[in-house]
């Protein structure tokens, strides 16, 4: 607007409307807008200043500093401001083949900024921008926000609003509701420019009438009641004017508003559904049907009208929400419930708000718990896929907090997101978003065969693959493990030269997260597990102290999930010489408690050998054992795992004899027949058994323990009574002790000799009380010794699946 009376380069002009508020700058304005008061002279000068390049953009930024000066009636200089401003000069048509110099002496000739001395920089500049490439890495973070809003039907007026006039139509305000609608529009035309809001902020009796119209008014004219929450939403979009909006109340206003115009809503729907029922059942009826389509005319009109209510006191409660304190009470209103209601609208401008406000809301565990308790994913469903960029990536940002919930993730398989949301991957604007919503649902074992049935592991695997040698992103790897721990994904993902693939890739680049998700699909039985044998050589040549440990601790994982029994073991221990990496790293504290633990498990799938469990044993890996179970006593997991070593190696009779004869093994395994922990009761249960059968001695021994355990109240009681009363023992050291009887055929299982092989646990159960132990897949098959290694000490396999942090958006 300075333009009409100053003649000033383009570029000047376009910063003008930046200025802040001073009274040198503001002056001019006003002189402009009040017709009858007279402009002084003004004085403007422009100074040149440095070029650049844009850091992100193609474009050029020049710098230069504007001055003004008012003069007196004789010319002097009466008052004097300077504002340093910069100019950005976009080249959208610079590319590889583009003429440097032409384009240079272009952009001087059109930018009067820019002084044709400065030629020769200028190409400079350009030539770099040019051969720029472009920065490596992750996109830059969309942020996607909702429009600003526009000019709606019922603001145009004639009459040019002007900050002077203000009281005249404050006045209006107290008029019929024509007079008021046309005052508050005047007044919004006012607000829409920020400089003008500092100057409206010290009318109090303006902001004052507004806000009384407003509450008195706003079910008599949608017109009035949008206009005015406009006025206020100007205010509400700077921080610093938030304590006025709530000083006014409105946004409790707003909330009623809402609620009001959502109950219309449904109104609305009611009857227009009554009509077109009633139309159905008489199609021949011209009236009916003239009638319902004046209806349903009417129904859009009121429509249109009532959304750019809603969306503008949605966005001023957007606006408000940012002190957490007035968020809270916009819960405690109910606000959830209403923008979810919202979610039913057509209009996409709304719905990016709605969904902008609900995203805001969801990082807070009481928002979050509230959205559970309505359909708020089965709505949000509808919007995966559509064609608003904005609003798709908004709501898939939402679904993403959403995601995190154990319940919304199974609600958002229900609504059958899971087939949408894989379609997106091929979507360069929205994959990021689409595979973090899918890794979430990924963690949860009940859907993760149901990838099996989309595009998703074949467009993984690609990517996958494109990565070069570069690092793979974490997001991509982190799915593609928790995938792999599924059985008929994992058979998606060997298909063709699938596991050929990822395991040079894997070789070559020594990633330890690529190398878990390889062992992921080492542990399923069946032909993915087969394809491993080609490539036990390769694993084992990577076992070495040279090694990153991470790395070495997956080869070592995938390499102990090959139970396959034609594998010779010893030939691969004896040609990587692996035994004394083993017995080095059986040493407490020699390394990482997880590399430790992974060697025992390796040494529990090798002991399945004959030939190598005697390797073993007579390279006095088995004290080694013994000392690191002491150590790590309190470890489940290590002792599970130690004791499933000890389960292998007596079903050999060259290592049993060395179990039973020259360690303490045994009375260890005593000492954790009771443990707390189920799993290692269970292979010690086993164990001890098989060795009762071959050594009495032992028998004996772990027969008085379980007699002592299951009649241990009863002992305590004859034992405190006989110190009591001074008694003689009930019964002799070892009289009933002799009777394997009370031991083996209470339950008509066992025979009552005592006598129990290995061939006997071809169906498991757990003895002396301790429940029937599962087979199958969960538990290991005590049938033989080529079995799978048991579950962890906490009833899980450590390979399972892969955990990948995220935080919820904002």
């Amino acid at each position: 607007m300075l333009l009409r009376h100053c003649v000033l380069p383009v570029e000047v002009a376009q910063e003008a409307s930046r200025y802040q508020t001073t009274s040198l700058f503001l002056f001019p304005t006003q002189c402009i807008l009040g017709k009858k008061v007279h402009s002084p002279p003004l004085s403007w000068k422009v100074k040149g200043g440095s070029l650049d390049v844009h850091p992100t953009e193609k474009a050029l930024v020049v710098q230069y500093e504007v001055e003004a000066t008012i003069l007196g009636e004789t010319g002097d200089e009466m008052l004097g401001d300077r504002k340093k401003c910069q100019k950005i000069i976009r080249l959208k048509s610079l590319n590889t083949n583009t003429d440097i110099a032409a384009l240079a002496r272009k952009v001087v000739e059109e930018c009067k900024l820019i002084h044709p001395s400065k030629l020769s920089e200028v190409e400079q500049l350009l030539f770099y921008l040019q051969n720029r490439k472009k920065a490596s890495g992750k996109a830059e973070k969309r942020v996607v926000k909702p429009r600003d809003l526009t000019p709606f039907e019922g603001m145009e007026i004639d009459e040019e609003a002007n900050i002077n006039k203000v009281e005249e139509y404050v006045e209006l305000l107290y008029e019929g509701m024509e007079e008021k609608v046309k005052g508050a529009t005047l007044i919004l035309h006012l607000a829409r420019n920020p400089d003008n809001l500092e100057e409206l902020l010290q009318n109090e009796t303006a902001l004052g009438a507004l806000a009384r119209v407003l509450r008195e008014d706003w079910k008599q004219s949608v017109e009035l009641a949008t206009t005015i929450i406009y006025v206020f939403f100007c205010f509400s979009s700077f921080s610093q004017f938030h304590g006025l909006v709530t000083h006014y109340k409105i946004g409790a206003l707003c909330m009623n508003v809402i609620e009001h115009e959502l109950k219309r809503y449904d109104l609305w729907q009611d009857e227009l559904q009554k009509k077109t029922k009633t139309c159905e059942d008489d199609p021949d009826n011209q009236a009916l049907r003239k009638e319902h389509e004046k209806a349903f005319k009417k129904y859009q009109g009121l429509l249109v009208k009532q959304e750019q209510l809603l969306r503008v006191a949605l966005y001023l409660l957007l606006n408000l929400a940012e002190d957490t304190r007035t968020e809270l009470k916009m819960r405690n209103k109910n606000i959830v419930h209403m923008l979810v209601k919202t979610l039913d609208r057509e209009n996409e401008e709304l719905l990016v708000l709605v969904v902008s406000f609900l995203k805001k809301l969801s990082i807070f565990l009481e928002n979050k718990n509230d959205m559970a308790e309505v359909d708020t994913v089965e709505r949000l469903s509808r919007l995966v896929p559509c064609e608003h960029e904005d609003l798709l990536n908004i709501t898939l940002r939402l679904l993403l907090n959403l995601s995190f919930d154990t319940g919304l993730r199974s609600k958002m398989v229900q609504v059958g997101l899971l087939p949408k949301l894989t379609s997106l991957l091929g979507d360069e604007n929205h994959k990021q978003m689409a595979m973090c919503i899918l890794y979430h649902i990924s963690v949860d074992d009940r859907f993760k065969s149901m990838f099996a049935y989309t595009d998703c592991i074949p467009q993984l695997m690609k990517m996958l693959f494109e990565h070069g040698e570069e690092r793979i992103d974490a997001e991509l790897i982190s799915f593609c493990i928790n995938l792999a721990a599924n059985k008929k994904n994992a058979q998606l993902i060997c298909e063709g030269n699938g596991l050929k693939m990822l395991m040079k890739r894997a070789l070559k680049l020594k990633d330890p997260l690529l190398m878990k998700m390889i062992r992921n699909i080492s542990q399923h039985d069946g032909p993915p597990k087969h394809l491993f044998i080609d490539y036990v050589g390769d694993l084992a040549a990577q076992i070495s102290p040279d090694e990153n440990e991470e790395y070495v601790i997956e080869c070592l994982g995938t390499l102990a999930n090959l139970t396959i029994a034609d594998l010779d073991w010893e030939l691969v221990l004896k040609e990587y010489n692996l035994v004394p990496y083993f017995k080095d790293r059986l040493k407490p504290g020699s390394a990482e408690d997880d590399l430790i633990l992974e060697v025992v498990i390796m040494i529990g799938t090798v002991s399945m050998d004959d030939s190598c469990a005697a390797m073993l044993a007579k390279s006095g890996i088995i004290p080694a054992i013994i000392e690191l179970l002491n150590a790590q006593q309190e470890d489940d997991e290590f002792v599970c795992q130690i004791v499933y070593v000890f389960y292998q190696m007596v079903f050999h009779q060259a290592t049993r004899e060395v179990i039973i004869k020259e360690t303490q093994a045994p009375a260890y395994l005593i000492d954790l027949m009771h443990d707390k922990n189920a799993e290692i009761r269970k292979v010690c249960d086993n164990t001890l058994d098989i060795i009762a059968e071959y050594d009495e001695e032992w028998g004996r021994k772990t027969q008085r323990e379980k007699f002592r355990w299951h009649n241990s109240q009863w002992l305590e009681m004859v034992e405190s009574r006989q110190m009591e009363e001074g008694e003689p023992f009930m019964y002799g050291e070892d009289g009933e002790m002799d009777r394997p009887d009370l031991f083996y055929s209470t339950d008509g299982i066992t025979p009552a000799s005592g006598a129990v092989s290995p061939d006997f646990f071809s169906d498991p159960y757990a003895q002396n009380g301790d429940g029937q132990h599962g087979g199958g897949a969960d538990g290991f098959d005590l049938t033989t010794g080529t079995s799978s290694r048991p579950a962890t000490g906490f009833g899980f396999r450590p390979d399972e699946q892969f955990f990948y942090d995220y935080t919820s958006t904002r």
